[in-house]
């Protein structure tokens, strides 16, 4: 098993040890990729990064079949070219593309709920992560699809296949077209009605012609690693998915 989305205190909001993760690894029998957080004018023009070149310093000594080394990418479409040469600059074994931002706005914040409709917000967030997607033809992996539902601020935050049907499956059009897969975030997974949502959401991505996933906690701390990863694996057995992960860039199949 390889937990394909972990941050350690390289990414700004994680002060994860890697010693502890590597521990937690160890402990669990789990591999890890490490997916530092890179978002390149996040919010009116700020950037979220880190130091890369220390990143491989400090972390190749810890190198091994499964302890892998990546990067989680916030694509906007006004930073693809900076990503693109970052991404192609150094040696990731496994690239996450996320959506953070909707039309230039922080869907973390509840300003970016306000005066928008459940509707209007997950469209426009929907809308960019399809555009997305399309542009950024160097990403491995759709990281975490249902990550503004964590933060909505409405009575019902979650992703309903139903009521998003063209949003949803315009994404997974675009995840396949690019040849891209997607992720199972299972930081949401320990919820009923998001492990229901979520199945729906990969069983129509398994038969517009998904095959694989990757699998990842989203940890910040060392406790959160492989959390809720037997509910992924339920998903991947009831929507015929084949759990992989990347190393070098190259697709890996994970065993269960």
């Amino acid at each position: 098993m390889i937990d394909s989305h972990v941050h350690t205190e390289f990414s700004e909001d994680s002060q994860m040890k890697v010693q502890h993760a590597l521990e937690r690894s160890k402990k669990n029998n789990i591999g890890l990729t490490f997916t530092e957080h890179l978002d390149l004018k996040f919010s009116e023009g700020t950037d979220i990064t880190f130091d890369i070149d220390k990143y491989f310093n400090d972390y190749e000594q810890y190198k091994k079949s499964n302890i892998m080394l990546g990067i989680e990418v916030g694509m906007q479409q006004n930073c693809f070219k900076d990503n693109r040469n970052i991404v192609q600059k150094y040696p990731f074994d496994y690239v996450i593309g996320s959506i953070h931002v909707a039309k230039g706005e922080d869907i973390y914040y509840p300003k970016f709920y306000e005066g928008k409709t459940k509707k209007e917000a997950f469209e426009s967030y929907f809308s960019s992560m399809v555009d997305c997607v399309k542009q950024y033809d160097f990403i491995d992996s759709l990281g975490h699809i249902d990550y503004i539902s964590r933060y909505g601020t409405y009575q019902d935050n979650e992703i309903h296949y139903h009521e998003f049907t063209e949003y949803i499956n315009g994404v997974i059009k675009a995840v396949l077209h690019s040849g891209k897969v997607m992720e199972i975030n299972t930081r949401r997974l320990g919820s009923k009605e998001a492990y229901i949502n979520l199945t729906n959401i990969y069983k129509a991505y398994n038969q517009m012609g998904g095959k694989y996933v990757t699998i990842g906690s989203d940890a910040h701390h060392a406790e959160d690693i492989g959390n809720n990863f037997k509910e992924a694996i339920k998903i991947c057995e009831t929507c015929n998915l084949k759990p992989v992960y990347f190393n070098k860039r190259k697709m890996e199949y994970m065993s269960i």
